[in-house]
């Protein structure tokens, strides 16, 4: 059975603030999120994650809660501009926790797809593996800036 979700958190060694704008400006998701990103960070705006071996993603933006919430709809296959039946949605939610951040990121819509079974398993698959990757490599970009 395809999951409809999939969920990770990490506590991160730096304020929400700090967070937010790693997770939210495209010079900071360059760089630990795909090799570039252009962001039009609002509601409806459009955005762009590169991966130079897999080409471009298409996304929208949907929610903008600075410094606690950020959502954007992205599609597949690469390049398709973002609807109902090609897409995901991707949210990043960060609570402060002393000194530090907890962020939570849930990826849901994968059982609405237009794609076979076995297509939307491999997606979530895919995925759960890329949110596990990219976050600690989100982790290790933040540790750097913050030295």
């Amino acid at each position: 059975m395809v999951p409809d979700r999939i969920e990770r958190e990490i506590l991160i060694d730096a304020p929400p603030d700090r967070v937010w704008a790693v997770v939210t400006e495209p010079e900071h998701v360059g760089r630990w999120f795909g090799d570039s990103a252009e962001i039009d960070l609002r509601p409806g705006g459009e955005a762009t994650l590169t991966w130079e071996e897999h080409g471009s993603v298409r996304a929208r933006v949907e929610r903008v809660e600075p410094p606690h919430l950020f959502s954007f709809r992205w599609a597949r296959p690469v390049g398709a501009e973002p609807r109902e039946g090609n897409s995901t949605l991707v949210e990043f939610r960060l609570t402060a926790e002393g000194e530090s951040t907890r962020l939570h990121v849930v990826e849901s819509g994968f059982q609405e797809l237009d794609r076979s079974e076995e297509e939307k398993a491999e997606y979530a698959e895919e995925n759960t593996q890329g949110w596990k990757l990219e976050l600690e490599d989100l982790r290790e970009y933040v540790s750097a800036l913050v030295r």
